[in-house]
């Protein structure tokens, strides 16, 4: 068995890097996350390899949000996705779903959601394993 993540990174178009730099930069502390890299037009975060990507779109088109797509980060714990919520609204997103439980998902799922500057949905789940050995609910 392969213990290689499935996804290498994700990426996100923006139409105000800065703007949008500014963000991601407020929020991903909560998760455990930093800047690692940064190119023009492009910054990469994560906790130890550059896994998610903000940046202007390489066609030179306008960015755009994908509807039925969105983002979710793994938190540590609760803690860290409310503080992930609120550090979210403080920096500017819309709210999108408030940090609790979503019994669909699964009883180990404690997670938030949020729409970034650009009109992305971002979600920040933790996962608790120890109150359920099912398989999570696919969101």
């Amino acid at each position: 068995m392969s213990h290689l993540p499935l996804l290498s990174h994700v990426s996100l178009g923006t139409n105000d890097f800065e703007r949008a730099v500014a963000f991601y930069d407020t929020v991903m502390p909560a998760l455990g996350c930093k800047r690692l890299e940064q190119f023009p037009g492009a910054a990469a975060y994560g906790r130890d390899y550059p896994e998610f990507w903000i940046q202007i779109p390489i066609d030179g088109q306008t960015a755009n949000v994908g509807n039925g797509t969105h983002i979710g980060f793994t938190a540590p714990d609760k803690a860290a996705v409310r503080a992930f919520y609120d550090a979210a609204l403080a920096a500017g997103a819309t709210a999108d779903g408030e940090p609790g439980p979503r019994p669909d998902y699964g009883e180990p799922y404690f997670g938030c959601f949020v729409r970034d500057p650009d009109g992305h949905k971002i979600e920040a789940a933790y996962w608790d394993f120890s109150l359920d050995t099912a398989p999570p609910h696919q969101c």
